[in-house]
């Protein structure tokens, strides 16, 4: 069983870096207020970051719940 716990939390590990990077790539709340200082974006610009930003936050998703389920799973003390 010690190997079981040592492939999950090699895994946790890259869940976590991978999570990480994730989050790093998103977009912060404030970049929509382009408009105030004159920078007006197109259509096609706004479409193009709304689905890669929603991927983004689907992806961000499942690695938070991969982590939570890990960490549970880790912390059963059944290994």
């Amino acid at each position: 069983m010690g190997v079981l716990r040592w492939l999950l939390t090699i895994i946790m590990i890259l869940v976590s870096i991978a999570l990480v990077v994730v989050v790093l790539m998103q977009e912060g709340k404030a970049q929509g207020l382009g408009a105030i200082s004159g920078a007006a974006e197109t259509y096609w610009g706004k479409n193009k970051g709304r689905s890669m930003e929603g991927m983004l936050r689907k992806i961000s998703t499942g690695l938070a719940v991969a982590f939570i389920v890990l960490a549970l799973i880790l912390n059963l003390n059944v290994f």
